[in-house]
């Protein structure tokens, strides 16, 4: 054994056990070859090439070194001239010896010698194997012209005053002034440059022109008029500016032929560099340039990133984003790769925008355009999805480039988003405002359908406005409407505000009520210092704190606000100020005093958006005396508090389900849905099933094994129907379906909805439209893509139209892509009062303001809105960075434990005792803790002769008996009509003719036979085209087996105007049918820790909605 050891060779130090393990065997048979790569760079040539050529900071160099010399042999020549004296010499002899000094003729050499050893240095560098292609270069001849001679004269003193063109080396300084640029550029990474280069190269050409003739001149006169370098000067000038005074003219021939020949050089060289000037100055307008370093140093900017511009989104975005005072001095600079349209020039050409706006044609994906736009610098970045992309998806993917680019190349630059669908919005969760299309779309046209014009009520707050609109308007509903339309929401330090200060240790709802009360403003949210959460009401058990940072609605922020105290004129103020109801009750007492008791409200312990009251007391005093109301506590206490606990089964429909609930086998519960559509959808707490529904359930016109039904009505729902016409059912509806299941909501008030992904007739009287409590028309994104940008919203505006000829009693709310397009909405043609609108909308318009389509009746009810108009929150949110988060709060899409709810309700005649606002804020801060914030109010329109006032029933032609009542009804009836018939002529003709057709075929028998039959066609010459309609409705509907019952034809909401009115002034009467908009607390709030487990509340198995939620 000892022997065996000893053989085995000991392991080098190098190698380690791991290297035995690895089966590295190679120290046994060292046999490896070390290789060295590049040695090609290691001669003595690629060294001195890499120094004087590739390195650019060492080329760089050198060539400002060879610059130097050829201006200081240029300078040299000048001296020579001013030294020489042209006076000594006969003939042709001065202009071939001059006088040159041994101290200038060294200098000289010593340039020379210099120059032309760089020269051949450089042309043994670059040498690639044709020696004459090297030697004929015009550089490298005008080197050897000007250095050679110089160099013989070394050797041959004779020829040292010899003359040398020296002046020519004016052309190798503007050589080496071009190559010196270039490496310039290349050390400092500067790019775009061609404009530069070219303006360069020009100027420089000139020079060498104008140097070359004033020298040349000058010499060659030294034989002739003997002129000196000034009065050369001075001929060239007057020569090349076409001037020619010809008080100086060349005497001599070679003078002349000189002249000549640098005449036609600037007339070949000259032409063609302005015309590549002009070439590049134009590219250059397309293009857009740069925004310089200095600029971008020194002044602030913001980049807008868009796939194209159209000319309505930069009108909007430049509009709102200059209406803060602060943002007067910001630079836009838009970084868009499409060239700009004519439209866009022609208005970044106006003065006011041509100071403002820099357009960059360019890529967001490239580093060179960013830092062309100076993306590094900028305070903000703004990018922005083409919603009229056909494939919205990749229009998505494409702002996700863009923002990840923008994220690379500028870290610490603010980004602000815009997305389009939900489900990539997680792509873009690093971004720090991002507001998705989809999920704002869908929650409005929800909350539209439980708190009407939500869409109008979010829109006019995210636009600024001063609240000037139709201030000058006869009609008293636009100007509260056009008033109340520039409220907006601001923010500001508790212990810094004269609103709010006084209210430090208070409770919330008493802040809100005094300064509302005593200032006008409406407090609706609170942030903690130490935490970044905003609470909107978070309720009367909430104290204020000096920290806090307070977000309230008013005209304008409380810093551009003056206090001024009108003592004197108050009294004569509330004596004037009178009830205008039945009553007639004087309101100088809005506030009633400390010693009056709390009233109870009727059923407040749940109060529903659509039926609360605001009862009477049962015991309300002496007779005659006005009805009081409960003071706002400072800081509430538990008895005081009529909290309505959602999660406790208290109320009458969670705790007995209907007979309906039994029977179908309905087990309701509130839990948070176990499953999410998207990714970075906010979890809401809300209405859910125990088990899941079977999907063949979810198709409502098709029965199955489950049910038989085959249409809405076989349902026997509660409530009305929530019909939604889509395209297709995207992950967006999911922010549909839950503001309407929200937890809040009670059981007994939630509507079904139906999902309806095709909307022919018969289709939609099945899914029963003829019942249905709203219809939600959602713009189809096929049709979004035109030829012409306008016509994209063609198809759903006369879908929409459609609809509303022939239902007329149904709630349309409609989403559009463009705001111009909502004048098309329930359009009517001789309208006198539609057409009135559009007059005041233009005047608005050319008045400057953002919001001229607010009176617009469709808009102003929450019938219509276009998403695009939401691009205002996310150009706002870079003043207010908590606008995306209120909006997302109040729309139900983010919910904070805390934070209210937007909600609504009702005023019916048992609330009008509440007679004002102020009364009816009081009311709901002492007993509920809501916070009003505005009111929706609808009013009688007094409108001309519409077809809905001329439309005759058959039935009422059938129950007149008197002769003489029909001629005159008749008469009256023809005139009245005269416009439908005038107007639909084809209709009419059809009519007739199916009336003489019927009268034809059928045979004359008795005289009541007779009559009957002409009584018939008399009918039918009487229908008004809304008859023909309703007829032609409900054949469809018997042919489908559906009962007409509840198609009512003639109720309509035309003779109606409805608008909102955004926290309206103290004294605002209240009106009967007015719906009031409320920030609700959370109920959850209340619920103590230690309560009971909330029942049914997890959910965790539960499946998704059920039937009433997504009937297909």
């Amino acid at each position: 054994m000892v022997d065996l050891d000893s053989e085995v060779p000991p392991l080098p130090p190098r190698y380690r056990f791991r290297d035995l393990l690895l089966g590295d065997q190679g120290w046994q048979s060292d046999d490896r070859v070390q290789v060295e790569f590049y040695m090609n760079e290691n001669t003595f040539k690629e060294r001195l090439k890499l120094f004087f050529i590739k390195n650019q900071r060492s080329s760089l160099r050198i060539r400002l070194f060879n610059f130097s010399l050829k201006l200081l042999s240029c300078f040299l020549y000048i001296i020579r001239v001013l030294l020489d004296d042209p006076k000594q010499g006969l003939g042709w002899s001065p202009i071939i010896w001059v006088n040159r000094s041994l101290p200038l003729w060294g200098l000289q050499v010593s340039v020379a010698v210099i120059s032309l050893f760089e020269t051949l240095l450089l042309s043994y560098l670059s040498y690639k194997g044709n020696i004459w292609e090297q030697i004929l270069r015009i550089p490298f001849l005008l080197e050897i012209i000007n250095a050679v001679p110089f160099i013989i004269t070394i050797f041959w003193p004779g020829l040292r005053n010899l003359f040398i063109p020296v002046f020519l080396n004016c052309w190798l300084a503007k050589h080496a002034l071009e190559n010196m640029i270039n490496d310039l550029h290349r050390a400092i990474q500067r790019t775009q440059s061609a404009m530069f280069n070219q303006v360069l190269i020009l100027i420089s050409t000139l020079l060498c022109l104008i140097f070359t003739c004033i020298c040349g001149i000058q010499h060659l006169e030294r034989a002739g008029n003997r002129l000196t370098l000034f009065d050369s000067l001075y001929f060239c000038i007057v020569t090349f500016s076409t001037v020619g005074f010809g008080d100086v003219t060349p005497r001599i021939w070679p003078s002349k032929l000189l002249v000549v020949i640098m005449i036609c050089v600037a007339l070949v060289v000259l032409p063609i560099q302005f015309e590549q000037l002009a070439y590049l100055w134009m590219e250059r307008q397309k293009s857009g340039g740069n925004y310089s370093r200095h600029r971008a140093q020194t002044e602030k900017h913001v980049v807008l990133c868009v796939s194209s511009l159209k000319i309505d989104l930069l009108m909007d975005f430049l509009n709102e984003f200059y209406a803060h005072p602060r943002l007067q001095d910001y630079y836009v600079v838009i970084l868009c790769p499409t060239e700009m349209d004519a439209q866009v020039r022609r208005v970044l050409q106006i003065p006011m925008w041509s100071q403002r706006v820099i357009y960059l044609q360019g890529s967001a994906l490239k580093d060179q355009d960013l830092l062309r736009a100076k993306m590094d610098d900028a305070e903000a970045c703004f990018i922005l999805s083409s919603r009229c992309e056909v494939d919205r998806t990749a229009a998505d993917h494409q702002t996700i480039l863009r923002a990840w680019a923008v994220k690379d190349f500028a870290p610490n630059c603010p980004l602000y988003v815009q997305i389009l669908k939900p489900e990539n919005k997680f792509h873009i969760k690093f971004a720090d405002h991002v507001v998705c299309e989809e999920e704002f779309k869908y929650a409005m046209l929800a909350l539209n359908c439980i708190c009407p014009a939500t869409s109008t009520l979010i829109t006019l707050l995210v636009h600024t406005s001063r609240g000037q609109e139709s201030q000058q308007s006869p009609e008293q509903w636009q100007k509260m409407y056009g008033r109340c339309s520039g409220n907006e929401v601001y923010h500001i330090n508790l212990e810094e505000s004269t609103f709010f200060a006084e209210y430090e240790g208070k409770s919330f709802t008493y802040a809100s009520f005094h300064a509302h009360k005593k200032f006008g403003v409406c407090l609706i949210g609170v942030r903690k210092e130490d935490n970044k959460n905003i609470l909107l009401n978070p309720g009367p058990r909430y104290i204020m704190s000096s920290t806090d940072i307070c977000f309230y609605i008013n005209i304008t922020k409380e810093e551009n606000s003056a206090f001024k105290k009108q003592e004197s004129n108050r009294k004569k103020h509330e004596s004037k100020l009178s009830y205008h109801g039945a009553s007639r009750l004087p309101v100088h007492s809005i506030i009633a005093s400390m010693g009056t008791v709390a009233i109870d409200l009727q059923d407040t312990g749940c109060r529903t958006s659509s039926g609360p009251t605001l009862a009477l007391p049962s015991e309300g005093g002496k007779e005659g005396r006005r009805p009081s109301i409960a003071p706002v506590l400072e800081v509430s206490d538990a008895s005081s508090l009529q909290t309505c606990d959602l999660l406790s089964d208290q109320s009458e429909d969670e705790t007995t389900p209907s007979d309906d609930e039994a029977s179908a086998g309905f087990e309701y519960a509130k839990g948070y849905p176990p499953y999410s559509p998207y990714i970075g959808s906010s979890p809401t707490f809300c209405h859910l099933l125990h088990e899941k529904v079977p999907f063949c359930c979810l198709r409502l016109d098709k029965g199955c094994q489950h049910n038989y039904y085959e249409d809405a009505k076989a349902y026997g729902f509660q409530n009305k129907l929530i019909i939604v016409a889509a395209e297709t059912a995207g992950n967006g509806l999911y922010n549909f379906i839950v503001p309407l299941r929200a937890y809040y909501r009670p059981k007994k008030e939630l509507n079904p909805i139906v999902l309806l992904l095709d909307n022919p007739l018969d289709d939609l009287l099945r899914c029963g439209v003829t019942f249905a409590a709203n219809m939600v028309v959602v713009d189809k994104e096929s049709t979004m893509s035109a030829e012409e940008d306008y016509m994209a919203d063609a198809k759903t505006i006369v879908n929409v139209q459609t609809l509303f000829r022939l239902f007329s009693s149904l709630s349309i709310i409609t989403e559009l892509t463009h705001p111009a397009n909502m004048r098309f909405m329930q359009f009517r043609a001789k309208d006198c009062y539609s057409l009135a609108l559009s007059k005041l909308e233009k005047k608005e318009r050319e008045k400057g303001s953002n919001l001229a389509f607010m009176f617009r009746l469709p808009f102003a009810a929450g019938r219509v809105f276009s998403i695009s108009m939401l691009d205002t929150l996310l150009y706002q949110s870079f003043v207010k960075d908590y606008m995306i988060s209120i909006t997302r709060l109040l729309l139900g899409l983010d919910t904070t434990p805390g934070s209210g709810f937007l909600c609504s309700m009702k005023i019916t005649e048992e609330d009008l005792w509440i007679r004002t606002y102020a009364r009816l804020y009081q009311k709901l801060c002492s007993s509920t803790g809501d916070i009003p914030i505005g009111v929706y109010r609808t009013e009688s329109q007094k409108l001309t002769t519409s077809e809905s006032q001329i439309s005759i029933s058959v039935e009422e032609w059938e129950d007149t008996r008197d002769t003489k009542e029909q001629t005159s009804y008749r008469s009256n009836h023809r005139n009245s009509t005269s416009s439908d018939q005038s107007d639909h002529p084809l209709l009419r003709r059809k009519s007739m003719q199916w009336a003489r057709r019927l009268s034809r075929r059928v045979p004359r028998h008795s005289g009541k036979t007779a009559e009957k039959i002409n009584q018939q066609r008399m009918n039918l010459y009487r229908r008004s085209e809304r008859q023909e309609l309703a007829e032609l409705v409900k054949n469809r509907m018997k042919h489908l087996g559906l009962s007409p019952a509840g198609y009512d034809e003639m109720n309509d909401h035309q003779n109606t105007l409805s608008y909102i009115l955004i926290n309206p002034s103290p004294d605002t009467r209240l009106e009967l049918n007015d719906i009031v908009y409320l920030i609700r607390p959370d109920p959850l709030a209340y619920v103590s820790n230690t309560a009971p487990s909330r029942k049914d509340s997890f959910c965790n198995t539960v499946g998704q909605d059920t039937r009433e939620e997504t009937q297909l």
